[in-house]
């Protein structure tokens, strides 16, 4: 008997979006890695890849995360 079980069926409910298959998925139907969610509603999920485009800008744009001083200029 396996020590842990697979989970192939998600709860009612949950919405993934599948990055292999680019579509929207009730339940975990995918491996983790090719999917993002849970999602709490369907319109959730469908709009993932625009969520990510939206959060991957506001990081590269964050200043806390850029090596420059906080001054804005490179020391010398």
């Amino acid at each position: 008997m396996p020590l842990f079980k697979k989970r192939t069926v998600g709860k009612p409910g949950e919405w993934y979006y599948c990055l292999e298959h680019k579509k929207v998925e009730e339940g975990p139907d995918c491996p983790g890695k090719d999917r993002f969610g849970p999602y709490a509603s369907r319109t959730e999920a469908e709009h993932a890849m625009a969520t990510a485009r939206e959060r991957n800008l506001q990081w590269e744009n964050d200043s806390r995360w850029h090596d420059a001083p906080a001054g804005g200029r490179d020391e010398d």
